[in-house]
């Protein structure tokens, strides 16, 4: 079976791109409705887009509901499985450019990525793309399901932790946001992981007072994103 994507295939991606997710029965007949001509049983048409996505770090996955069993497909990004919870615009633009099947021209590439900013999934800083709160918010149970060995969690407020810092001792390892280590290490001038108690060898930021103050009375996927000044590095007793 060939696997360049068609028309066939856009047309299928673009209809779960603006929906977000589909129940298997709607992309059963968006499959059928696509694919006038193409004999292709459901899931190997889906396994050609994954392999037109995986340079976006994006995946169509099949998950089944906990309430009532039935199975929907959803577009899930895979920026969880990168160590520093992003992906840089530079890599995205040469994977893209080096597809082994059709080649997707790097003008494409940037026109989906700022789709995906656009409907608030990605967040772009400085070149980098990373899972935005909504990303997060809307799917947390799922990656925490799909994710297990990978995902991991903030010591401090439990929350997955993907833009972190991170115990360097290899039988800790625990994950902290950087406001959460911001504000664990506020008062402490021997910052040492709250886990092992070893040093904590990283910068750690400091946040403007008054934002520390109003970030109490936010949800905690809000205080999240309270804005940073510029860190200190932490010394040695």
């Amino acid at each position: 079976m060939s696997r360049t994507m068609g028309d066939s295939h856009k047309r299928f991606l673009q209809t779960i791109m603006s929906s977000g997710i589909i129940s298997a029965s709607q992309a059963v007949a968006l499959h059928k409705h696509c694919c006038e001509t193409h004999a292709d049983r459901l899931d190997d048409f889906i396994n050609v887009i994954n392999t037109q996505l995986q340079p976006f770090f994006m995946h169509i996955r099949k998950g089944m509901s906990e309430e009532d069993g039935l199975e929907d497909y959803s577009l899930m990004d895979l920026i969880v499985d990168s160590e520093s919870g992003t992906a840089s615009s530079t890599d995205v633009l040469n994977c893209a450019d080096s597809l082994r099947t059709k080649k997707l021209k790097k003008k494409e590439t940037e026109l989906v990525l700022n789709k995906f900013v656009q409907d608030k999934w990605l967040k772009e800083k400085d070149g980098d793309y990373t899972l935005s709160v909504r990303c997060i918010v809307e799917m947390e149970q799922y990656m925490r399901r799909i994710y297990q060995d990978l995902i991991k969690v903030c010591h401090v407020c439990h929350n997955i932790a993907l833009q972190c810092q991170m115990c360097e001792t290899p039988a800790c390892g625990i994950k902290m946001h950087l406001p959460c280590v911001a504000r664990y290490f506020r008062a402490r001038s021997d910052p040492r992981c709250p886990a092992c108690n070893d040093f904590w060898p990283h910068e750690i930021p400091e946040m403007q007072h008054s934002q520390s103050q109003s970030s109490q009375n936010l949800p905690s996927s809000s205080r999240e994103n309270t804005a940073l000044t510029p860190s200190r590095r932490s010394r040695r007793s």
